[in-house]
């Protein structure tokens, strides 16, 4: 499968300008097919070819005065360019058809200089390496310096240059990882576990333990209210205010990026210590427009999920989902008598039919590792049929930590 690593990068102040160069010449190519496209379903024509806007919008452009500065730039990167027009393009005709999954989504948008997100890419053919001093040759920009944080496994396939909105940079790079490898990483274990997500404990194990919730987000909501009024008080479209931004986007990424940290290791914790997981597929997107917001997107069970999919999958571990309708915190888990809803601050309960006292989440992380189909009975035999391999899923490639992980 495929992966990303994330490496962040500090270009100097000539590199700087010259990835800003980079960054506005793709971005008038990407917005060049898009115009191009756009005009063309207005004139009721056919849309024109990838190899139709490659020849107009980059090599017939180059030639003319308005655009003669995209030969500043590597010819990669602009193909790159067209290229995720292209892949725009395809992925709203095919939500319109109902065959891509997910939400629906709308047609591509023009890019913004403004846009909290830069990116750019570079393929094998462009020449990009990696020096003998450890810094990353880039064609037309020269070699950025690198925090290596690990050894890249492979030989990357691509890299891409990113600048997020609180101005740092980072070369994320494709990896295609070799099974052998992860499976000796990883050996088979004989255990499994269910997981229980919530918010007064961020995780409950099937096996009693408990995780606390970090609360990243509420921890740090003092300095953001600060930074952010000092935001609101600087004068629009003075230097202060983009200096002003600028803090507000350092102090949300240190929270993210703290949060992506702790799911990485959590993650990467119960994928070595289980063989298969059990978890509640949650209606994140529900639970984010109740009075628990705030407190449901400070978790991130969703990016967490994600992460135990993907190594689930990376490690031959088995990861299953059950339905978030199953009634796990209203069975016994051990005489199986449904006892009936109850609120939430009720956190523990007798079984009327066995008078078992139950920790409510415990319980709920031993039914969801029920009907996952992982728990054994006293004869050895599964309770509920085998569970089904994790979809494949790969990592994202937007926004990195400081800390660089990459699985």
């Amino acid at each position: 499968m495929q992966l990303r690593y994330a490496f962040r990068l500090y270009p100097d102040a000539v590199q700087q300008a010259a990835l800003a160069r980079a960054f506005g010449c793709a971005r008038v190519v990407f917005n060049d097919a898009v115009r191009a496209r756009e005009d063309a379903r207005k004139a009721g024509q056919p849309f024109p070819t990838a190899g139709q806007l490659s020849t107009r919008l980059i090599t017939e452009a180059k030639r003319k005065p308005e655009r003669a500065w995209l030969g500043g730039v590597s010819a990669v990167v602009l193909q790159q360019s067209l290229r995720d027009a292209e892949a725009a393009y395809k992925n709203f005709f095919a939500s319109l058809k109902g065959t891509r999954k997910g939400r629906r989504i709308g047609p591509p948008r023009f890019k913004s200089r403004k846009d909290t997100r830069q990116s750019i890419r570079f393929t094998a053919n462009a020449r990009w390496s990696i020096t003998d001093g450890g810094r990353l040759s880039l064609p037309k920009i020269g070699a950025v310096k690198v925090k290596w944080s690990r050894t890249l496994p492979t030989t990357p396939s691509s890299v891409t240059v990113i600048k997020d909105a609180a101005g740092r940079f980072f070369a994320s790079f494709v990896i295609d990882t070799d099974p052998t490898a992860d499976a000796a990483r990883m050996p088979e274990t004989d255990r499994t576990i269910g997981i229980d997500l919530g918010l007064t404990h961020f995780a409950v194990l099937s096996d009693g333990t408990k995780v606390d919730s970090p609360r990243f987000l509420r921890r740090a909501e003092k300095k953001l209210k600060k930074t952010q009024k000092d935001l609101a008080r600087k004068q629009k479209g003075s230097k202060n205010r983009a200096k002003a931004r600028r803090r507000v986007a350092r102090a949300h990424a240190r929270v993210a990026d703290a949060r992506r940290e702790f799911h990485h290791q959590l993650s990467t914790r119960l994928i070595s210590e289980n063989q298969g997981i059990a978890v509640e597929d949650l209606s994140v997107a529900g639970l984010a427009r109740t009075r628990l917001a705030k407190s449901v997107h400070d978790a991130g069970w969703a990016q967490f999920i994600s992460m135990l999919a993907y190594k689930a999958q990376r490690y031959g571990r088995t990861l299953v989902k059950i339905g978030r309708f199953e009634p796990t915190s209203q069975v016994c888990s051990t005489c199986g008598v449904k006892d009936g809803p109850k609120p939430l601050n009720v956190r523990e309960w007798t079984c009327t039919a066995c008078n078992t006292v139950h920790d409510r989440d415990t319980n709920a992380a031993l039914n969801i590792k029920t009907a996952a189909g992982l728990a054994v009975s006293a004869c050895g035999a599964p309770v509920r049929p085998g569970a089904i391999p994790a979809q494949r899923e790969e990592t994202g490639s937007h926004g990195f930590p400081t800390g660089n992980r990459a699985a």
